[in-house]
């Protein structure tokens, strides 16, 4: 079964970030910029964590009122930002795809 996977990456800046990709190669969770590499791998260990749990999820509406969905960790810090959608349904369907895809170990490492 195919499954999602995570890009880790440099950005211009020297932060680090990643993305959680989908097994069609679509972004569905982004995260902050971090200061370091080894706490954006912590990172993504903690998307890894708290990925699989739905409570953790919160829906919400950009300015422009366009839905889109966050990852928080157990302490309530946010960890994982998805896309903008059109509609709450489609919002909704890339949340599923984040549970299916989160806890994967699949980590590509794009910083050298």
């Amino acid at each position: 079964m195919a499954t999602g996977y995570y890009e880790l990456k440099k950005a211009k800046n020297g932060q680090y970030h990643f993305n959680l990709k989908a097994s069609n190669g679509e972004i569905i969770l982004s995260s902050e910029m971090y200061g370091s590499k080894a706490s954006a791998e912590n990172g993504i260990k903690s998307v890894q964590t708290n990925s699989s749990e739905e409570d953790r999820y919160e829906l919400k509406h950009s300015s422009s009122n366009q839905p889109y969905f966050v990852l928080k960790a157990t302490n309530h810090q946010v960890i994982g930002i998805s896309e903008m959608y059109s509609s709450e349904s489609a919002a909704k369907k890339g949340l599923q795809s984040v549970l299916k895809n989160g806890a994967s170990t699949d980590v590509r490492d794009l910083t050298s």
